[in-house]
């Protein structure tokens, strides 16, 4: 008598998302070999059935049990979560199958993790995507760097598997420092946990959000890509294939309107378009401001007019292709004290492409009677809950999510000012802080009008960063000072530059030598 060997896929966890052959597959096997937990989700198909159930880590095992029973004439049900096609048991069992095997064998597919976890988070891969498993248990490692590296270029949508476990915590953090390379930092995304199991969680983040986040092997990352959006509290990714074409060719056209042989200043801030206008106006040289949002670009165009303003959010492709094209003469970086993954990838650019780098650092204005210095934004989150129960956030919009994850954050009243733009006060909301909570306002900000805004507030803790003058930091301090209210001041990030200066006038000497 020839055996049958059923490969079946019971899906997430319930059991109204098993699909009908895979049931129908269950109840005409005599032989059930599967993990113990999917039992549980099966338990009304199985009734009576010989079951064997070796543990979670004898997959191998219970491939070759299946097989040996089949073998012998019986019909057996090998089960797997999600599809047993995908990370999952079928590819071992063709591994252990003989040529002259004689039984006949079914493939039952299955809503996929990737399938699941989408569907909650609403429509994120709506057009091409990738699955990355992160276990390097039976990959080598660099073979998942490459991988998410090439992904992350292709700017493909991503389901990662296997995000962390006991043994495995730092692999997830260099993966998602791989997608930042060439994904922006604002790509949505989802993490879910215990997908259509107990204890469900659902979560969406921008992608510079997740490095300061703790996953599990019971979690998923999903990354969209640069046209993933967000509406109704989910997130979606557009089909659209001719409204995809555009921003590649308004990019190309942008990039044909800039000078070459240009100086590229890498702006975003205040004394970084006023360091651009005078090197435009100083030198008989071209200039190009290089700011990373549209409301940047806008300013650097208020601010240096005349110069040849690239603005909007681009990956490290991109500025690789348009530096190589223009022929860029030098990578000015006047970016944000606090920018040290734009700083860095512009360090690697240089080298890459050997094009002189040059980082303009504002001077900090840190002193020790201003208040408490933190090293980080956790040690920072940590000592605001400890210290306030009406806690000021005056770090901008990048890092809400390492206060809203810090121990305690759920019994602290939170508050926050960052820009306008809508993005980020749904982010802000969509962290949990409520709207009457956010002063969505440009700064800098005067000592008065924070004296003000605090006290009506009644703010108890203040955290700010060493952002310098140009970041309005000394109204910051005086205003704490006035309501003595302690302030947290998070510490500037140590990135090794290979050139600094920290005025104008440096500037314009390393400019002459060029």
């Amino acid at each position: 008598m020839s055996g049958v060997l059923n490969l079946v896929s019971v899906g997430p966890g319930f059991d109204d998302l098993i699909v009908p052959r895979a049931i129908a597959a269950l109840r005409d096997s005599d032989v059930i070999v599967a993990y113990e937990l999917y039992l549980r989700w099966i338990a009304p198909h199985i009734e009576g059935k010989e079951i064997h159930t070796p543990p979670l880590t004898q997959e191998r095992e219970r491939a070759l049990l299946a097989i040996e029973h089949a073998r012998a004439g019986a019909k057996v049900a090998l089960i797997s979560s999600g599809d047993i096609g995908i990370y999952a048991m079928a590819a071992l069992a063709f591994e252990e199958m003989r040529e002259d095997d004689t039984y006949e064998v079914n493939v039952v597919p299955g809503i996929t993790s990737a399938n699941a976890c989408a569907s909650l988070l609403g429509s994120p891969l709506s057009h091409d995507f990738a699955t990355l498993s992160l276990s390097d248990l039976l990959c080598p490692w660099e073979w998942i760097e490459h991988r998410a590296r090439h992904i992350a270029q292709a700017d493909l949508a991503c389901v990662m598997y296997n995000v962390q476990s006991a043994s495995r915590q730092q692999g997830v953090y260099r993966v998602l420092q791989l997608m930042l390379e060439s994904k922006a930092p604002h790509t949505l995304c989802g993490v879910v946990k215990n997908a259509y199991r107990p204890g469900q969680e659902v979560a969406i983040h921008r992608l510079d959000e997740l490095p300061s986040l703790q996953f599990d092997m019971l979690t998923t990352i999903v990354v969209g890509n640069r046209f993933t959006m967000r509406k109704r509290g989910r997130i979606f990714t557009p089909r659209g294939y001719n409204d995809w074409a555009q921003p590649e060719a308004a990019e190309a056209s942008r990039e044909g309107e800039l000078p070459d042989n240009a100086l590229w200043v890498f702006s975003g801030t205040s004394d970084g378009n006023a360091l651009a206008a005078q090197l435009a106006r100083g030198q008989d040289k071209n200039v190009v401001v290089s700011a990373a949002s549209d409301h940047g670009g806008d300013m650097a165009r208020q601010d240096c007019p005349g110069v040849s303003v690239w603005a909007g959010r681009q990956g490290v492709e991109a500025r690789r292709r348009v530096l190589t094209h223009k022929h860029a003469r030098l990578l000015l970086d006047a970016t944000h004290p606090y920018a040290s993954g734009m700083s860095e990838q512009l360090i690697g650019l240089s080298k890459e492409l050997g094009i002189p780098y040059l980082r303009y650092e504002r001077p900090s204005e840190y002193q020790p009677q201003d208040g408490e210095l933190c090293a980080s934004m956790e040690q920072a989150a940590a000592r605001a809950a400890e210290l306030g129960g009406r806690i000021f956030l005056a770090t901008g919009s990048k890092d809400l999510a390492t206060f809203m994850a810090t121990p305690g954050a759920a019994d602290k009243q939170w508050f926050v000012r960052q820009t306008a733009e809508p993005e980020l006060i749904e982010r802000a909301l969509a962290l949990g802080i409520p709207r009457e909570r956010i002063c969505a306002m440009q700064g800098p900000f005067s000592a008065e009008f924070n004296t003000a805004l605090w006290r009506d507030w009644r703010i108890d803790c203040v955290v700010t960063k060493d952002s310098g003058g140009a970041g309005g930091y000394q109204a910051k301090v005086a205003a704490a000072k006035a309501l003595g209210i302690p302030l947290l001041v998070v510490a500037r990030p140590r990135v090794e530059y290979p050139a600094v200066v920290d005025d104008i006038a440096g500037v314009l000497r390393e400019c002459e030598a060029l």
